[in-house]
């Protein structure tokens, strides 16, 4: 049996201490302090999915600034940033925890991602490329605390979940101005949706469709003003232009679509619904009317015609509307009477299975999927517009609502 001097038995000792003091080093920062752990899972996800951000080792009742940064299409830096307390183990968990002060207020899971503001400029909303072109952006998270080494992670926001396909629809080859979205060949096909933006002019949709597209719902994003080939302002657009763009959708659909509207789009959406019954399923609308509104901004002329004659203002017929219809309202509307609209609408239907969502603290941006930063005031075809509501209470709406819709439009 082999004899040890004093001086060799410490080694082993020695040893063993400095491999333990090298395993925790890799937990230290400079000067020794621990170092911070800023865990967020999952690190990639579709852009409507929350996240679970946490921060770990720091000192309990520790003070941690969190943080949250993207750039939008024009390469504008926009920034949230709170400052928590760290609970008896010296955690932060995001989901759990108010902050204290900072961009948001209350428990909010992503509360980071929807209060972010543009550092330079005076955009209304957060708007990254468009997914067609990219089908993704990045948001980075950070973690301060006291002289510590930050911690940092970046997360990829994904629009789409396989491959989802783009189409670009013209009125020369195709009777439309638009985008045909399908979703992956291997994910079951879902009821397909027509989707009608509002005064904003333009093709509307084109954050959603790809969202949809990638739950199994083939959707047409349709421009019926304010686009290459179309009229520059809302008015004299017809009925039938809805129609083609259905019946173009169609055979995705299984013969029957989905409308979606939003705002002076949920007008052609109802009167779709009302003219072809045949061909429409069901109708979400999102701040909507329950009246035909002249032309806009030019309230000279009709916003809508049918067979070559205007459509009358005044209450929009639901009588031959033969699917169930989801209304999504903010009780603080102020650009338009939104709750009181839905409301006229419900009973015009006849109640079930139709239904109304009314939100307390949102505006007029109620609508559509959430954890997108978007302001209350935003410039307008004839200048700033007052939406009404609160950040919070829009992002609150639309974490719930979209919830709701994806449901609604799973069960047709």
């Amino acid at each position: 049996m082999p004899r040890w001097s004093s001086t060799s038995r410490i080694l082993p000792a020695v040893l063993v201490g400095l491999l333990v003091a090298t395993m925790l080093s890799g937990d230290r920062g400079r000067g020794g302090a621990p170092r911070l752990h800023l865990d967020v899972s999952p690190a990639v996800a579709l852009a409507d999915e929350p996240l679970r951000v946490r921060v770990r080792g720091l000192a309990a009742r520790e003070r941690v600034v969190v943080a949250a940064e993207a750039h939008d299409h024009a390469g504008h830096l926009w920034r949230a940033e709170v400052t928590f307390v760290a609970d008896a183990n010296g955690v932060v968990d995001v989901s759990r925890d108010a902050p204290v002060e900072g961009s948001y207020s209350g428990v909010d899971p992503m509360g980071l991602f929807w209060s972010m503001d543009p550092l330079d400029g005076d955009a209304s909303y957060f708007a990254p490329v468009w997914p067609h072109i990219r089908r993704a952006f990045a948001v980075r998270l950070s973690a301060v605390s006291g002289g510590r080494e930050p911690a940092a992670v970046t997360v990829r926001r994904d629009w789409t979940a396989g491959e989802v396909s783009f189409t670009e629809l013209t009125p020369t080859a195709h009777g439309v101005r638009g985008l045909l979205v399908l979703p992956p060949p291997e994910v079951p096909r879902r009821r397909g949706v027509l989707w009608l933006g509002g005064s904003e002019g333009g093709v509307g949709g084109l954050y959603d469709a790809p969202l949809l597209a990638s739950r199994g719902h083939p959707v047409l994003c349709l421009g019926y003003f304010g686009a290459s080939g179309l009229p520059d302002s809302l008015h004299d657009i017809p009925l039938e232009y809805f129609a083609t763009a259905a019946e173009l959708l169609a055979p995705n659909s299984g013969g029957e679509v989905v409308v979606t509207g939003y705002s002076r789009g949920t007008e052609a959406a109802l009167l779709l619904a009302q003219q072809r019954p045949d061909l429409v399923r069901a109708v979400v609308v999102y701040a909507p009317s329950s009246v035909v509104h002249p032309g806009y901004p030019y309230s000279g002329a009709p916003a809508w015609t049918y067979r070559g004659r205007p459509v009358p203002t005044g209450p929009i017929p639901v009588d031959r509307v033969d699917g169930p219809v989801l209304a999504i309202a903010g009780a603080d509307d102020l650009l338009w009477d939104a709750p009181s609209y839905a409301a006229e609408l419900l009973l015009a239907l006849g109640g079930s299975p139709h239904r109304v969502l009314l939100y307390p603290d949102a505006g007029h941006g109620v609508g559509t999927f959430p954890y997108l930063p978007s302001k209350t005031v935003h410039q307008g075809r004839t200048g700033e517009q007052t939406h009404g509501g609160s950040r919070a209470g829009d992002a609150a709406a639309r974490r719930d609502g979209w919830s709701e819709v994806l449901t609604f439009l799973a069960t047709l």
